[in-house]
């Protein structure tokens, strides 16, 4: 296989609008010839569906919800990135490209980055459109914020929760097509593989998770739009139901896998309280514009934080990186609130945590003015742990929160597998090592406004697809195999729940796949997850059957896809030499403990084939090239 990343020649300012021009076209009138299918209806894939019947194809859209309404994009609670430079404080197309490739510590393909910066504003005149109610200035205008990683104010907000905003945006475009008739929505129905025609995917196998019955469905094309794979490691932000199975049934069917090592560690987390938790929570980002992370000088101490006196506190990220401060990306603070409890500074009744302090803020403009702000999210943090922290520091530690890794595709955002595209968080393409905060938002709307109906477009055009139908033959045996997979799990009849079975993964992903790696943590994860995996196909219990509503069937079927990706990313991690962004190999560090990329054997994308599932899959590189930025240090000092 030869990786062809299909990026077009001449400047990179001039890439997307050259590669508008030359790509091929499907006229009105012809539009409604062609069935596309998108997986998932969060921003990637809501905004890609919506678009698309917008331009006149048929589309069916597939979630595993009951309405779009309940995609994990509702999360996102911060902001959303562009260049629009309203602050005037010297931000540009340029500048937001530059500050994306150096947080994703210069392991992104420049082309794609470039495209995400540009088309970023066009994001912002959209969403206003729609009646996307972002935060506004005295005078009317959108105000800005600061996220991680950048020195001017470039994120648009709505207040904490502009994941769910942005959402109603895109439910309404949908639903607009529902209406019409030109989106076919099936709420409740889990991809459980894709299917092949010719070498192009031309449609996907469904079960109806109310009803257990198992059908195929046919297009021209399909998106996979299905998010991150965060939950492998049991305990992440992601929802409990956010799963990696579109993604791993994809790639088990040709499309590559890339980077599936490059795993983002969010600094700021209500930190773990018990064995019995399900999921983890995010205190946004944004957080961090106006609180102060710091931790007791002296290790060990247990005085109430307000007891504690500004000159007994180490506020380690301001004395650390004073040109960005608390706003250093989310990989630097991660790793240096590990390196605080590590050496004994911890706080809470864990010692797995470090304060975010508001009482400057507070003391400087008031609370109202920091509730107007931030409300919200100090409302969720008190109901989550008793503590009012308008009066007392948060707690705060990392936790996994995204993936940067996923299923390789080109410019044109399609797969290894021709005719499947892949959207938003389910690819790799514009976030390298480290995403910086806010910029998911801004490439799942990318991706689903902007780009994929262009490019799907070029594909459709080139012709050779021919009438496919469900009844056909190679539908009929994926159907088969599926339920056949399904049958040989509730067969089992073992003596560990899923839930068991998925712990103990996550412990052994974040004991050694976590925040940090070395090559003997690797090795050893290596032995233990086909263990589990034998263990899995041996023990566990799964009761009901296939023909009705049942979640433990869902999440068992999910546990077999995440324990063949933890083989991967355990794999992809080993064979990376190096440390950057999220992935930190200790053997691999500059003496302040920063991460030291090896430029000149590992400045590539980790493509993996899969190869039959013996834990031998096959790498493929993308070469990247670095034509508009140097490659450097990444320094937050």
């Amino acid at each position: 296989m030869i990786l062809n990343s299909k990026i077009p020649e001449g400047p990179v300012s001039q890439k997307w609008n050259n590669h508008k021009f030359s790509m091929k076209l499907v006229n009105p009138a012809n539009k409604r010839k062609y069935d596309i299918i998108v997986v998932g209806s969060g921003l990637a894939g809501g905004s890609a569906a919506a678009t698309l019947a917008e331009l006149g194809y048929n589309v069916k859209a597939f979630s595993y919800h009951e309405s779009p309404r309940r995609a994990h994009s509702i999360a996102a609670q911060g902001g959303i990135n562009a260049a629009k430079n309203y602050p005037n404080d010297g931000d540009s197309i340029y500048r937001l490209f530059y500050d994306t490739v150096k947080g994703g510590d210069y392991r992104a393909r420049e082309a794609n980055v470039y495209r995400l910066a540009e088309v970023s504003n066009n994001i912002i005149d959209q969403c206003v459109a729609q009646g996307v109610p972002f935060a506004r200035e005295y005078g009317g205008l959108l105000d800005n914020r600061s996220f991680g990683g950048a020195q001017v104010s470039r994120t648009f907000y709505a207040r904490g929760q502009t994941g769910q905003q942005l959402l109603l945006g895109v439910y309404s475009a949908l639903v607009r097509q529902m209406n019409t008739g030109k989106v076919q929505f099936f709420p409740r129905h889990d991809m459980l593989d894709i299917v092949k025609v010719d070498g192009k995917a031309r449609g996907v196998v469904t079960r109806n998770l109310e009803t257990g019955e198992i059908t195929s469905h046919s297009a021209h094309a399909v998106i996979l739009a299905t998010g991150g794979y965060g939950n492998v490691f049991f305990l992440s932000t992601n929802a409990m139901a956010s799963n990696v199975t579109a993604s791993w049934r994809a790639h088990k069917q040709g499309a590559c896998f890339a980077n599936p090592c490059f795993t983002q560690i969010h600094p700021t987390c209500i930190p773990v309280s018990s064995d019995h938790q399900s999921k983890l929570t995010l205190m946004s980002e944004s957080l961090r514009n106006d609180g102060r992370v710091w931790v007791p000088k002296k290790a060990g101490d247990d005085r109430n934080p307000n007891n504690i006196p500004d000159e007994e506190r180490d506020y380690y990220l301001e004395r650390l990186y004073p040109s960005f401060g608390n706003l250093v990306p989310r990989d630097v603070a991660s790793r240096r609130a590990k390196e605080m409890c590590d050496k004994g500074h911890g706080v809470g009744p864990t010692k797995l945590a470090v304060y975010l302090d508001f009482a400057d803020v507070i003391h400087r403009n008031g609370k109202d003015w920091v509730s107007e702000k931030y409300g919200n999210l100090f409302d969720m943090y008190r109901q989550i742990t008793g503590e009012n922290p308008y009066e007392t520091p948060m707690k705060i530690y990392p936790a996994v929160h995204y993936t940067m890794g996923g299923l390789w595709v080109d410019y044109n955002l399609m797969s290894t597998v021709p005719g499947l595209h892949v959207l938003g968080e389910a690819n790799f393409s514009d976030h390298g090592a480290n995403r910086l905060g806010a910029s998911a938002l801004m490439q799942g709307l990318a991706d689903g406004y902007f780009i994929i109906p262009y490019t799907i477009g070029d594909y459709l055009a080139q012709g050779g697809l021919k009438e496919v139908r469900t009844s056909d033959d190679t539908f009929q045996h994926a159907e088969r195999l599926v339920k056949e997979s399904l049958e040989k799990m509730l067969a089992i009849k073992g003596s560990k729940t899923v839930d068991d079975i998925h712990k103990e993964l996550g412990k052994v992903m974040w004991e050694y796949v976590g925040m940090a790696r070395n090559k003997e943590g690797l090795e050893k994860a290596l032995e233990l997850i086909p263990k589990l995996k034998d263990d899995f196909w041996k023990n566990v219990l799964i009761p009901g059957g296939i023909n009705e509503y049942n979640p433990e069937l869902e999440k068992a079927s999910r546990l077999a896809d995440f324990l063949e990706l933890g083989e991967l990313m355990a794999r992809d991690a080993l064979h990376r030499e190096e440390s950057c962004g999220g992935h930190f190999r200790e053997e691999f560090q500059t003496e302040e403990n920063e991460a030291k990329r090896n430029d000149e054997d590992f400045t590539y994308a980790a493509a993996w084939e899969y190869n039959g599932g013996d834990g031998n899959p096959l790498l493929h590189k993308e070469e990247l090239k670095f034509d508009e930025v140097s490659l450097t240090t990444r320094s937050y000092k």
